[in-house]
């Protein structure tokens, strides 16, 4: 009977959570609202400037992260006329689990599981409106490192984890990354070559039909980086230069099928 009643228990605890992933997903694929993401700023290596960069921090810095969804949004017809709305929340205490560069199968799963549940207890803030979309967003001092880790979005959870430099210059750059892991929340996958970082042609072009093609104009936000040539490229400053190319509208349900 006990056991019975734990497997019924746990069958029950799994169907909220696919019932609860079902909506959210549905959320993010509809665009007929605004889509509701917190940005959870946190400092990745306890260094004074990371903690002096984020008490700086205001909604302001990172408003052009709307104003391109609305750019590209208006450009696909999507039917909220504010696809995405920032919230900044207080700076949290605890880093979200590091994912290892050398991670298999199970480790991606396995951290994924950890991640949500981090997540869940993370972005919890009394007073504070609940996100739909919650970004992580882990700033480094710049003067220690010269790249940081690589960044991740998760679609199950719509979570992500963005590793930025505390650094005003950087403003631009980091709210490309934050833009193109929240887009990996809504389903938007890579467009880039895994192994050399370059924009795979002509998916990660952000105009396939310029003449000449090269150098492109725009970076697409999947790519990361505007394609100077067949064989360079180079990262954009802000997302003044950077579009949502058509497989990337495709898979976040900015265009039909």
């Amino acid at each position: 009977m006990w056991k019975t009643l734990r497997i019924s228990i746990l069958l029950l605890i799994l169907g909220v959570v696919a019932l609860q992933q079902y909506f959210d997903r549905a959320a993010t694929h509809t665009w007929k609202d605004t889509l509701w993401v917190g940005v959870f700023p946190l400092s990745a290596d306890g260094s004074p400037r990371a903690r002096d960069y984020i008490a700086d921090l205001t909604e302001r810095d990172f408003a052009d992260i709307e104003t391109f969804f609305e750019r590209e949004g208006r450009r696909y017809a999507v039917r909220a006329q504010q696809p995405v709305h920032i919230e900044l929340y207080p700076q949290g205490a605890r880093v979200p689990p590091e994912l290892p560069r050398d991670a298999g199968l199970m480790g991606r799963i396995g951290w994924s599981l950890r991640m949500r549940w981090y997540a869940s207890r993370a972005s919890k803030f009394p007073g504070h409106t609940p996100s739909r979309v919650r970004i992580f967003v882990l700033y480094h001092d710049p003067t220690t490192l010269d790249t940081v880790p690589d960044s991740h979005g998760l679609q199950k959870g719509l979570v992500g984890v963005v590793h930025a430099f505390a650094d005003k210059s950087m403003t631009g750059a980091n709210n490309m990354v934050i833009a193109h892991e929240l887009l990996h929340t809504a389903g938007a996958s890579d467009k880039y070559d895994l192994h050399s970082g370059a924009p795979l042609v002509p998916i990660g072009l952000g105009d396939r039909e310029q003449v000449p093609l090269y150098p492109q104009q725009h970076a697409e936000i999947m790519a990361g980086r505007r394609a100077i040539s067949a064989q360079e490229s180079e990262m954009p400053h802000s997302l003044r230069g950077v579009v949502v190319g058509p497989e990337t509208a495709l898979e976040i349900h900015w265009s039909p099928p």
